[in-house]
């Protein structure tokens, strides 16, 4: 569709951001002019001085902010829209701007004695940012000079081009071909791929697989340079704040240490057995003497995948969440009724779905919804992100509203993991419960398994940059297709094409980002079975994570909220669900 052909009831309400883009073009005006920030240099020595800075940055951080949200809400709706993608270059290049501007700080608050730094951190008139004067200190070495730092911000636009080309590639430029469909002639889209592979029609599943993957071999060198140069970008961040590696760069931005990114691994190749055996049942059950990579998406029962209207499959996700009580219901239906979601897949529309929230605006969900059990459970998953944003931005401060990324994926997943439970446990069906089951599997194979896989390919990947390998088309394909056949086994024929899927994964733009997804479900496995057990004390530890924000390390926000990923037995446990529901569904079957 084109966007004026969806009803407004399905569209977000941005004019609640700013009423139009006349509004917008004054504030973006208002804020070109940067405040007198560099009157705090030399001056930071003192908490009168530093509480009075911290005041006057907050203060224009949440107006820009702001600028950004309009921005990037009116492009992603349409991205061929050039007036929306200068807007972004607008607001970007206003950040980088602001950020030289301010970047003498932490240099200047570094090089003061670890002492004089604590005493900050202890004095009340600082007290929403003792967590962040605490990890100050912690990165000390890795913080260069003022002059330095100045240049370094300065970077920020730049440094983001690879990411930009293969947001403009993927989204604009593809090319996807036209394949028969439905018994009508249609170009593939990223939604229409989804839907294909999730169908009955084998045929059609295939076509699609060679197709969709042809558009990317076109231009695989493109995105292999694309990519390597992100990588590169990593690097060389990572040698000038001397990092050992750009992992260790990553987690430490994190406050996490690199035994928990390991440790997953560890745990999933541990599990790999477990993951062989579903390729076997899997295979066995649709009766294939050869399983192709196009196959693993199909449900394994016919007839029980949950088609609904959106307006349904909201109820539904009502329904699921209950557990969590009426006012996080209230919440979500706040959300719908007042438009915080933009639903409909359209024309030049950003792909995928995400959440988006910024202090002092409610929170904006895009979705390209299509009427697909994933879909469903999707409104669940950015929902949470949505309201983990919503409570964090009101129980906490400006300064510790912002959760890390760390812990951005388990409110969604805990969700996901709640309506999974109650669709089991309401259905008296055992053709919908064997479904239900697979679904289950297969959220935990493409959230965890698959995730972990993405997380050791970008490992590899940049250790391999680190040691000064070039990456291209052929090394990083030879990498991800290997890693493939030890993630599923030879129960599955790896059909070549899979070698290149690393080209069109966007999350790899965001380096060290899709681990958390794993370690997300994996938390959020431990917490919605203690809802589910416990009630009520269960729901008030995990509201305190949903309050808690950036207000101390992540790891120690979901140990108290029952998840504590230090412990083995916790990653395990996730690996056990999921035998867990192999046996049943064996047993069903």
């Amino acid at each position: 569709m084109q966007r004026k052909e969806v009803m407004e009831t399905y569209r977000w309400q941005i004019e609640d951001v700013f009423a139009d883009d006349a509004a917008w073009e004054q504030e973006f005006s208002a804020l070109e002019q940067l405040p007198d920030f560099a009157a705090f240099r030399g001056k930071l020595t003192s908490s009168e001085n530093l509480a009075a800075f911290y005041a006057q940055t907050e203060a224009y951080e949440k107006r820009l902010m702001l600028l950004y949200l309009y921005a990037h809400s009116k492009n992603d709706e349409d991205i061929r829209v050039t007036k929306y993608s200068a807007y972004m270059a607008k607001t970007v290049s206003l950040f980088t701007k602001y950020a030289a501007a301010v970047s003498f700080a932490e240099p200047e608050l570094t090089a003061l004695p670890e002492e004089t730094l604590l005493s900050f951190a202890r004095d009340e008139k600082l007290k929403d940012h003792d967590y962040a004067l605490r990890c100050m200190i912690r990165r000390k070495q890795h913080v260069l000079s003022d002059k330095e730092e100045a240049i370094l911000a300065q970077t920020a636009e730049p440094m983001s081009v690879a990411s930009d080309v293969f947001d403009m590639l993927d989204d604009a430029e593809l090319n996807l071909p036209f394949m028969v469909y439905g018994g009508k002639r249609t170009r593939l889209s990223h939604g229409l791929y989804s839907v294909i592979l999730n169908g009955e029609d084998r045929a059609a599943r295939a076509a699609a697989f060679r197709k969709y993957y042809s558009a990317y071999q076109k231009i695989v060198n493109t995105l292999a340079t694309t990519y390597y140069g992100n990588v590169k970008k990593d690097i060389f961040y990572k040698n000038v704040r001397g990092y050992p590696s750009c992992l260790e760069m990553a987690l430490d931005e994190e406050d996490v240490t690199r035994d928990v990114y390991e440790n997953l691994i560890a745990a999933v190749h541990a599990g790999a057995p477990v993951m062989h055996r579903y390729m076997q049942v899997r295979k066995a059950a649709l009766g294939y003497d050869r399983m192709h990579m196009y196959d693993i998406y199909l449900p394994l029962v016919k007839n029980a995948d949950l088609r609904l209207s959106y307006e349904q499959a909201f109820e539904l996700v009502l329904k699921g969440l209950s557990p969590l009580g009426e006012d996080y219901l209230a919440l979500l239906k706040k959300g719908r009724d007042e438009r915080w979601i933009d639903v409909c897949e359209t024309e030049g529309k950003a792909s995928g779905a995400y959440s988006i929230g910024v202090y002092g605006m409610h929170p904006y969900v895009l979705l390209n919804y299509q009427p697909t059990t994933h879909d469903v459970f999707t409104i669940a998953h950015e929902m949470g992100h949505a309201l983990h944003s919503y409570f964090s931005n009101k129980y906490q401060p400006y300064a510790k509203a912002d959760y890390k990324i760390f812990v951005a994926e388990v409110a969604s997943t805990v969700n996901e993991v709640l309506l999974l439970k109650y669709l089991l446990r309401t259905s008296e069906d055992a053709t919908l419960k064997k479904y239900l089951l697979n679904y289950f599997m297969d959220m935990i194979r493409t959230t965890l398994f698959r995730q972990t896989q993405f997380a050791e390919f970008e490992q590899q990947a940049h250790a391999m940059a680190e040691r000064g390998e070039p990456l291209n088309k052929d090394n990083l394909s030879a990498l991800y297709y290997s890693l493939n056949k030890q993630y599923y086994g030879k129960a599955l024929t790896h059909d070549k094409q899979i070698a290149i899927e690393w080209a069109r994964i966007p999350h790899f733009y965001r380096s060290f980002y899709v681990y958390k997804y794993a370690t997300g479900i994996t938390a959020a496995i431990a917490i919605a079975e203690k809802i589910l057990e416990e009630g009520a004390p269960a729901v008030e530890r995990y509201f305190a994570f949903l309050k808690g924000g950036c207000s101390t390390d992540p790891v120690s926000l979901l140990k108290g909220a029952g998840a504590d990923l230090t412990k083995k037995e916790t990653f395990d446990a996730a690996i056990g669900a999921f035998s867990d529901a192999l046996a049943q569904f064996e047993a069903l079957a």
